[in-house]
């Protein structure tokens, strides 16, 4: 698209708000309106202007002016307002310096793909995320000096399996038991409907969906899967993803999240990454005969993610409440090892099809709460740095890693434990992330300052309410 032709989408189609959208370093869509009468051709050669100092991880308040650079091949129309109107993702612009901005996630992401290309090792990359989230009907949340608490419902939760009926409402049985979401039929999985709603919803915005399912926990875990795209392109997509998921819900009464672990006891939501290197029609992972069919470029650059998964997790399982998933059970993957099968290591080989256009890894890790942009960026370059320095992952271990002896289970490394862990990862371990000039120190430490003060030490200096069950009569 050119941004004439953008303009006379907007004269034909009789749209009469344009809305401009960026991401903010944590990962959640920004964005103001204009009337589609103001908006002109040279918003895509001169920008719009906004205050940069209000957005999370940009700039301070005394060079606050910041453009809006509008991307015309990501036009689509809003499916979810009431005037018609059309939206544009933008890149960032520093108006002083003429150069895209350094802490902008999505420019990141382009120039992580101008890094591959220039590295001579693949033309293109492949990401294709698997995110899950849970469907909720309520969600009540609040913290001040002297309290502190949250709570969350669900009429499909099995905690409601004894609620009375009322006037309005009556139970009719069929709640999912505790572990056991995974692909039950209606009437036990409520949410066919708004899961196929998404789906659609997603299509017309141009965004291909493989499939949707109810996932393992109770109280609406879901899964909808995105076809895999390039890595500039998947991190606009989950944005989209995102939006469509939770305005589709809210459409139901209903409300969605994206936090890791929001259900004590009960499995987390991932976000599965597959991905794969390609050289014109070429997948440099794929190698027939060898371990899994996998060439010796994908295990470098697995040895890439496993060398540098400590560092890697600071972005891709990037809050305190990651780390109420990446624990041992609930197919949490913490094992620093790859498998053609095993969903407790970090990395799986899937081995559904043996064809080559399918080989792929999947980095199994992070999880929805990542900014898409970094996280997927981080990923491609540790995976590139593997390749490079030829590193050499563990041997593979198709064993249940449970079930290992004490000897072997010795051997097998873990995933960091917290938040705290995997910024200080990431402080000692950046070079990598450095290369090309893709993630710079600048937007490296903002990332851990903002982390370490916003989250974690918020997290930190807070009592939790279950210490009240602990220790109120010690």
């Amino acid at each position: 698209m050119t941004g004439k032709e953008v303009i006379k989408f907007i004269q034909d189609e009789g749209i009469q708000v344009v809305d401009l959208k960026f991401v903010d370093m944590p990962g959640l869509w920004q964005h103001f309106s204009m009337s589609a009468r103001e908006f002109e051709e040279d918003a895509f050669t001169e920008g719009c202007g906004f205050d940069g100092s209000s957005i999370r991880g940009f700039q301070a308040i005394n060079e606050s002016e910041m453009l809006l650079m509008t991307d015309a091949d990501t036009m689509f129309v809003d499916p979810f307002t009431a005037i018609p109107t059309l939206s544009l993702i933008c890149d960032v612009r520093d108006p002083v310096t003429g150069e895209l901005y350094s802490r902008d996630p999505r420019h990141i992401a382009k120039k992580a793909e101008a890094y591959l290309k220039s590295s001579k090792v693949a033309d293109r990359c492949y990401f294709g995320p698997e995110a899950e989230f849970y469907i909720l009907d309520s969600v009540r949340f609040d913290q001040s000096y002297n309290y502190g608490y949250y709570h969350i419902d669900s009429e499909e939760g099995f905690w409601n399996s004894g609620k009375k009926d009322t006037d309005t409402q009556k139970n009719l049985g069929y709640k999912i038991r505790y572990k056991e979401g995974y692909f039950p039929v209606p009437p036990a999985d409520s949410l066919q409907d708004i899961r196929s709603e998404m789906m659609v919803t997603m299509e017309r915005l141009g965004i291909r969906v493989e499939v949707h399912h109810h996932e393992v926990g109770t109280a609406g875990q879901t899964e909808i899967d995105l076809r895999f795209d390039t890595l500039t392109k998947m991190g606009d997509n989950m944005l989209k993803y995102k939006y469509v998921t939770k305005n589709v819900a809210r459409r139901h009464g209903k409300t969605v999240t994206f936090m890791p672990k929001p259900i004590f006891q009960d499995n987390g939501s991932g976000m599965h990454v597959h991905q794969s290197l390609w050289s014109g029609k070429k997948n440099l992972f794929f190698h027939k005969g060898k371990y899994a069919d996998l060439s010796e470029p994908a295990v470098h650059y697995i040895g890439g993610l496993l060398k540098h998964a400590a560092a890697l997790l600071a972005f891709c399982a990037p809050t305190t409440n990651s780390y109420r998933r990446l624990v041992p059970g609930y197919e949490a993957p913490i094992n620093l090892i790859y498998s053609q099968r095993n969903r407790s290591a970090c990395v799986r080989i899937p081995m559904y099809s043996t064809s080559e256009k399918s080989k792929r890894l999947e980095f199994r890790c992070p999880d929805p709460s990542a900014n898409p942009y970094l996280a997927m960026s981080a990923m491609l370059m540790a995976g590139l740095d593997g390749i490079a320095k030829k590193i050499q992952p563990p041997e593979p271990v198709d064993k249940d890693l449970y079930d290992l002896e004490p000897e072997e289970k010795a051997k097998v490394k873990s995933t960091p434990g917290s938040l705290e862990e995997v910024l200080n990862a990431l402080e000692e371990d950046h070079e990598f992330l450095l290369k090309g000039g893709v993630f710079t120190q600048d937007l490296i430490d903002t990332w851990i300052e903002y982390k370490r003060k916003k989250e974690n030490d918020a997290i930190r200096l807070r009592p939790h309410p279950y210490e009240f069950a602990l220790y109120f009569d010690i």
